[in-house]
């Protein structure tokens, strides 16, 4: 005869991360602490800022808050690792990651932890209550000429959150709203540190589908969103550097066939081809050397395998 199921609240530990946006940080906290259902433990991961963050989070009495201050900055990558690192360590049952620009409402931590499964993300608005959930229903590692593989995301095919079913199955998510229960962390590991900035996630949602969870948007689950989309425009600036090189390292690491694994060269190609009317030279500049990064990233950081059997990480 089995035992019954147990009745004790599950633990959860909200992991942030920040850099040098201590004026997007302090609202964030307080939505933090306006939650119904407070959570046991609050990691800021504080990257090396040089603003006055450490004097908001000094100043913040949020029940729970911890602060982990690093020496230099690791990205968001690194941080989320660092954070979700702790977390898992800590022992609680679910984490739940967030940038420092999104503000949850008071019961989106409720509704996640009202769903009986490993891995949920919240639903993003804009401050004007404008649907801005970009997770993919459809992320296509499959066909080579589809050059960004996001063919569908919550955004456009629903419009509005009213639209939306009460859940959705997505592809992938972004560490604003994602929730994990531990059990997926000591099958698939942690984020991935090297990527530093940008598909992180996306990597981490990869694994844990070909681990065999599903994902799932929450409808009711509401974080608004502090700023708007906008680094899609950099592609010419540092961040247009990462967003190629780990956009070609998916490809890589999770095409499901030879030419998806090759495409980034492909890619290259057209943005080569295209720069006097795109981004000019400092793009082509940046998908050259994205595209020769990327092959030394050609398979996960051993910081990011899971948990050996005595609890320790590898790496």
């Amino acid at each position: 005869m089995s035992a019954p199921p147990s009745t004790t609240p599950e633990t959860v530990a909200i992991v942030v991360v920040t850099y040098n946006r201590a004026d997007l940080l302090a609202p964030m906290l307080a939505g933090l602490a306006r939650l119904e259902h407070a959570a046991d433990l609050v990691l800021v991961i504080d990257n090396a800022s040089t603003d006055h963050t450490p004097q908001v989070l000094a100043d913040c009495t949020l029940p729970g808050l911890e602060v982990l201050r690093t020496v230099e900055n690791l990205g968001g990558a690194g941080g989320f690792h660092l954070g979700m690192r702790t977390a898992y360590d800590r022992g609680v049952d679910r984490i739940w990651v967030m940038d420092d620009d999104v503000v949850p409402a008071p019961d989106c931590l409720t509704v996640l932890l009202a769903q009986d499964e490993p891995c949920l993300t919240s639903v993003r608005e804009d401050t004007s209550g404008a649907l801005v959930e970009k997770a993919a229903t459809h992320f296509d590692l499959r066909t080579p000429w589809a050059i960004k593989p996001k063919r569908a995301m919550v955004e456009t095919a629903y419009g509005t959150r009213a639209a939306m079913p009460e859940r959705v199955e997505v592809q992938n998510v972004a560490f604003e709203g994602f929730m994990v229960r531990r059990e997926v962390i000591a099958e698939i590991g942690l984020p991935d540190p090297a990527y530093f900035i940008f598909y992180d996630d996306v990597d981490l949602a990869l694994r844990a589908q070909r681990a065999g969870y599903r994902i799932w948007a929450v409808r009711d689950a509401v974080l608004v969103r502090q700023l708007s989309f906008d680094q899609q425009h950099d592609l010419a600036g540092w961040k247009g550097y990462f967003m190629y090189r780990n956009l070609f390292v998916v490809h890589a690491r999770y095409g499901e066939n030879a030419l998806v694994r090759h495409k980034p060269w492909l890619i290259a190609l057209v943005v080569v081809l295209l720069c006097p009317l795109r981004g000019g030279v400092a793009e082509a500049r940046n998908v050259l050397r994205a595209l020769r990064d990327s092959r030394r990233l050609q398979t996960l950081s051993a910081s990011a395998e899971p948990p050996l059997r005595d609890g320790s990480w590898p790496g």
